[in-house]
């Protein structure tokens, strides 16, 4: 007899029962705890002042050449207690809000009034009387560095005490590169030639690297494992930090595998590989694009969709032969705009290949770079992530470097313009899903539906990286928007959704496979990650960090 919580999983719901059973609350209130945990641990540094002491006191009929010879002696009023004073306290809350404390100090029964002027063409007015802490929230148009001034007048006697602090938004853009190689033990780029031991750490820098500016906060970095010794996994963490418990590059002896990774970069401008096995292995790292609290490209996530499968003769026709490049146009299909995309976030998969070698994504209108983003051996089905920047055709190119011909697939999931309003904000590493915990796993043609952005529309997608193990057949992961509100989930209401002819990794029995998934929160903020194999699988869920709109 098949029971109705199977029925119920079969069409794309669980019913109450079952989901009490199986703890679906506990484990997507996890999830959300982890998330706000994470962006408040991300935004916690973001703290600027400026002391009522340096408040400034301008007298009534004054003009502006008197304020600026009297900015001293009037500062030294204030401190003497001579007309009201306000400190300033701003916090980083999102990344591209701000809350301002305004700690005023009119002396007691004097009334003023308190002007904010953000520093951005906006502007608001408050009241005050005698001692206290006004609040303010304010949301930029633009992340970079702002200049908050708020000014306090007497109503009496129309004097006017002024105050400001420099302040920085933490959101961040993204800024294209076009492929290069920061790191290979093999050969000495990036350090000293020779494997990482077991346990041990490579540090990669990144800021002022390549013509990368100091200062930036997270990078785009293609991490390949070659020659292993024994199994173990690769994490990616931010210098200066403890190394978390999530993975980024799992392999097994012998293996070359790639995983591209979006990882915060440390205050002293390094990345660290840990090798968490029990062997030597020899790390690469490539970087396509970085980001920084200034000016740049913002994100806009898309429903995944393919423009590129040499099987079925799009995008190119026939399996690509080895030491061939073919271009595709990715200006202008599907969503993507015609033009002013500066970068395109995409799924590549390998597939049939008849000998080993390795795919390399470029912009157009250039040579082929000395880097890789998947690799593969004969016969092997294998995706990774990229982002890659576009030519200024609007097109990329796919290098086969193997000597034998491959097909191959691509899949859109996202672009990056200065148009797009996301901005990137790094958080540490986070685990956010672990069915193993739960002995729940992923049941062959089903899906897991994760709430991650419910509620909160401000966050348009997540920089996750999704593993599978414990596989018990062949089979490949799915990620995309959900139509259904969680509402209906817990209701019981939600219907099964379709899932895009897509994939963001692909797996046999027995292998353990992580991938970056840039995944995108659509309408309702649920995300599903479906198994298209045939038989269950365990799914790990990482957090590395979010793009929220304005």
């Amino acid at each position: 007899m098949i029971s109705a919580a199977v029925v119920a999983a079969a069409i794309g719901f669980v019913p109450a029962t079952a989901q009490a059973a199986e703890k679906p609350a506990d484990r997507t209130g996890g999830a959300v705890a982890a998330i706000d945990a994470a962006k408040a641990a991300a935004v916690q540094g973001a703290v600027f002042t400026s002391p009522a002491e340096r408040t400034v006191r301008k007298d009534a009929g004054a003009g502006a050449a008197g304020v600026a010879s009297a900015g001293v002696a009037s500062a030294d009023a204030a401190k003497g207690g001579v007309g009201p004073k306000v400190g300033l306290v701003a916090k980083g809350t999102s990344a591209y809000g701000i809350s301002l404390e305004s700690k005023v100090d009119a002396g007691a029964g004097t009334s003023v009034r308190v002007d904010i002027d953000w520093g951005d063409g906006r502007t608001e007015t408050a009241q005050a009387t005698g001692s206290t802490v006004l609040t303010s929230r304010h949301t930029f148009a633009e992340v970079g560095a702002r200049k908050v001034t708020v000014t306090l007048t007497d109503q009496a006697t129309k004097v006017t005490s002024v105050n400001s602090v420099d302040i920085q938004a933490v959101g961040s853009k993204f800024t294209a590169q076009a492929p290069t190689r920061l790191l290979d033990t093999r050969s000495g780029v990036g350090a000293e030639a020779g494997a990482v031991r077991p346990y041990s750490v490579a540090r990669v820098k990144v800021g002022g690297n390549s013509g990368i500016p100091s200062g930036v906060t997270a990078v785009a970095l293609n991490v390949t494992v070659t020659n292993a010794r024994s199994s173990g996994h690769i994490t990616a963490y931010p210098s200066g930090t403890d190394q978390p418990t999530t993975s980024n590059v799992n392999f097994v002896a012998g293996q070359t595998v790639p995983n591209m990774t979006i990882v915060p970069v440390g205050a002293d401008g390094y990345v660290e590989l840990v090798n968490r096995s029990y062997g030597d292995v020899e790390l690469i790292a490539d970087v396509t694009g970085y980001f920084t609290r200034s000016a740049g490209s913002g994100y806009t996530s898309l429903d995944p969709f393919r423009i590129v499968d040499s099987r079925a003769g799009q995008g190119t026709w026939g399996p690509v032969g080895g030491r061939t490049s073919f271009d595709v146009q990715v200006a202008g299909q599907g969503a993507i705009p015609g033009s002013g995309v500066t970068a395109v976030a995409l799924n590549v998969t390998v597939t049939a290949p008849r000998g080993a070698g390795h795919l390399t994504v470029y912009p157009s209108g250039q040579q082929a770079p000395d880097t890789s983003n998947v690799n593969f051996t004969a016969g092997q089905t294998i995706a990774n992530s990229v982002i890659v920047p576009v030519g200024p055709d609007g097109r990329i190119s796919v290098r086969n470097g193997a000597w034998d011909p491959a097909d191959v697939i691509v899949d859109v999931v996202g672009y990056y313009s200065p148009s797009s309003k996301a901005a990137y904000l790094p958080t540490k590493p986070t685990r956010l899903h672990d069915s193993r915990e739960w002995d729940f796993p992923v049941q062959g043609q089903d899906y897991r539906y994760l709430p991650l952005a419910d509620g909160r529309p401000e966050i348009t997608a997540y920089a996750l990286n999704a593993t599978v193990t414990n596989t018990q057949g062949s089979g490949h992961l799915t990620v995309a928007p959900d139509p259904n509100p969680w509402s209906k989930y817990l209701d019981g209401t939600a219907i099964r959704p379709t899932p895009p002819n897509s994939s963001n990794l692909n797996w046999t029995r027995g292998a353990t496979v992580p991938n970056l998934v840039q995944a995108g929160t659509g309408p309702t903020g649920v995300i599903d990650f479906w198994n298209r194999g045939w038989e269950k699988t365990d799914l790990i869920v990482d957090m590395f960090g979010l793009y929220e709109k304005n």
